[in-house]
């Protein structure tokens, strides 16, 4: 009798082991794991906060170039006409508004006005070896924009890249942007990231 049930409960033991063990694999058809899908807001084309841009006016008694930076609320000033809404226009349609403007308000009859977007940045913060501004280029994606910065350093935590978008933030692990390209985002022209320390 007591044979018997030594017999029947070896089974279990064993199944008991390794389910609580650390060497026995699970199912895994599980989903795999993905990093957060980051909005893609405003198309590349349209300005964004901390967009560096020259603006000329021609075409008036005493032509000038003014060279500006759209603030965090999206906008830039002029002479004149002071604070105006620019981001998510184009530079054709900024160049519009910026004459209607002028034209509207009476202070000239005619002119001309062109813009054209001299700097865009994304900034990369915190854990990396050179810390700052990195130049944005259409394909510049997190892992790159990391490297541009130097690469993590010793005390990073890879698996928590915080990207600010348009006042919204979201925490990307890089390991998986590393092993597969679908899991590393585009950056979009004043994007933020934040590598936190590891606590290892």
């Amino acid at each position: 009798m007591s044979f018997r049930w030594i017999r029947l409960s070896v089974p279990f033991v064993l199944l008991g082991a390794c389910l609580v063990g650390t060497g026995c694999e699970t199912s895994s058809s599980g989903p795999a794991a993905q990093n957060p899908r980051l909005p893609e807001g405003a198309s590349a084309a349209q300005l964004r906060p901390g967009d560096a841009l020259g603006i000329a006016l021609q075409g008036i008694p005493i032509p000038s170039q003014h060279n500006v930076q759209i603030d965090d609320e999206g906008l830039i000033n002029l002479p004149y006409i002071g604070g105006i809404k620019v981001v998510g226009l184009t530079t054709s349609q900024l160049s519009a508004h910026i004459k209607r403007t002028y034209v509207e308000q009476n202070f000239y009859r005619a002119i001309d006005v062109s813009v054209t977007v001299t700097e865009r940045f994304v900034y990369v913060g915190g854990e990396v070896q050179n810390p700052g501004r990195i130049e944005w280029a259409p394909d510049l994606t997190m892992t790159k924009a990391i490297q541009a910065a130097g690469g993590f350093t010793l005390y990073a935590k890879e698996s928590a890249i915080n990207i600010v978008r348009d006042q919204n933030a979201y925490t990307l692990d890089a390991r998986l942007a590393q092993r597969s390209p679908t899991e590393d985002p585009r950056l979009l022209p004043g994007d933020s990231l934040q590598i936190d320390r590891s606590a290892f």
